[in-house]
């Protein structure tokens, strides 16, 4: 009988101290939770969501059509200036080809007639049967002709070899860097066809170049933050590839006109990158830009969420010694959107309570 006792006495009061300890449990959770007010730095900034990209890309075509006969580099290569790049093989149609001999041809036998008669011209001058302005019209005809004959010459030297010299420019089928830099994009491999660039079409990017010494960032930000911009403010950049990685440098440039985009008013800005530290940037990477337009340091700071505005007033919430939260008006400063500058009504140290829960969070 005592057995029994003694056990339904121990059940008893471990029930009892696990009551207790729940309850207290309890009653801490229901507890009002409180943040402490310390000193920190509060930066205001504006966001430019960009890319980081070179300040100037080049694209090579070719200003004589044909066949991508051999590549000279790959994506990565550097290269400097007038280094080979591609070469084209001239791929006429026989039409072409044999427009371009007989139309030689044709322009040779108007040049030899020309020049008989300029020869008969000049003997008739010199005995005094023709005029100086007969001559002078079998001359320009002779001239006329032989630069016609010249023409049709270098075109038929472009279309069989692919190089000649026209106005004392070679012009040649071997595709050579305008640029030093770094070849970003390749866009022909062999045997691709290439449409040449004139006044009339595009023609054929053959690849692109730039130099990847000269990044920079392009970007746009809100309309709200551009009126706080100016020129030569500092900026730090996230890159989405290296987060761990510091780059700054500077704003640059604003664009005077808005546009839009999806619904929202936004200006394009460009940074100079001045400082990337042990980063590699490379071509295209998305960016952040968070450009400081004030900073406090070593303020009294405390969370955005426990701030309540009304009526152009802010109010914190404070425990007070009957054990029911007061209200006090406080002066803030600057905010980041995380935390709030305090000028006035708290001091280092203080306690403020936390904005109530609701009922879903309490359960």
């Amino acid at each position: 009988m005592k057995r029994w006792i003694i056990i339904a006495s121990v059940l008893i009061v471990a029930a009892a101290a696990l009551f207790f300890v729940r309850q207290s449990k309890l009653r801490a959770e229901q507890a009002p939770r409180t943040i402490t007010v310390v000193r920190g730095n509060v930066a205001q900034e504006a966001l430019a969501i960009g890319n980081i990209v070179p300040e100037q890309e080049v694209s090579v075509k070719s200003k004589i059509p044909g066949i991508v006969s051999e590549v000279h580099v790959a994506i990565g290569d550097e290269v400097r200036q007038n280094d080979p790049l591609i070469e084209i093989r001239p791929d006429p149609t026989p039409l072409e080809r044999a427009e371009a001999q007989r139309n030689l041809e044709m322009a040779r036998v108007t040049e030899d007639g020309a020049k008989r008669d300029l020869d008969r011209a000049e003997e008739m001058a010199s005995q005094g049967l023709l005029s100086d302005k007969e001559l002078e019209s079998a001359r320009q005809a002779h001239d006329s002709a032989h630069l016609r004959a010249q023409l049709e010459q270098e075109r038929l030297d472009l279309l069989r070899n692919g190089r000649a010299r026209l106005e004392g420019n070679e012009v040649s089928n071997r595709i050579v860097s305008p640029v030093a830099g770094t070849v970003l994009s390749l866009d022909v491999h062999s045997g691709d066809p290439v449409v040449p660039l004139t006044s009339y079409q595009a023609g054929t990017v053959l690849l692109t170049l730039a130099d990847m010494g000269k990044l920079i960032f392009r970007g746009t930000v809100d309309e709200v933050d551009v009126g706080k911009l100016t020129l030569g403010q500092p900026v730090r950049f996230t890159v989405g590839a290296i987060p761990n990685q510091e780059v700054g440098g500077s704003l640059r440039r604003i664009s005077p006109k808005a546009r839009k985009q999806d619904s929202a008013t936004i200006f394009d800005i460009e940074a100079e990158i001045s400082n990337t530290g042990q980063a590699v940037l490379r071509a295209g990477y998305s960016a952040n830009a968070k450009i400081t337009i004030a900073q406090a340091d070593s303020v009294l700071v405390i969370p955005e969420r426990v701030v309540r505005y009304e009526n152009g007033k802010a109010k914190v919430r404070i425990p007070s010694k009957n054990g029911k939260p007061a209200e006090r008006e406080i002066t803030t400063g600057l905010s980041d959107g995380l935390s709030v500058e305090v000028k006035e009504g708290l001091s280092e140290g203080d306690a403020v309570l936390e904005p109530e829960r609701s009922p879903i969070e309490k359960k």
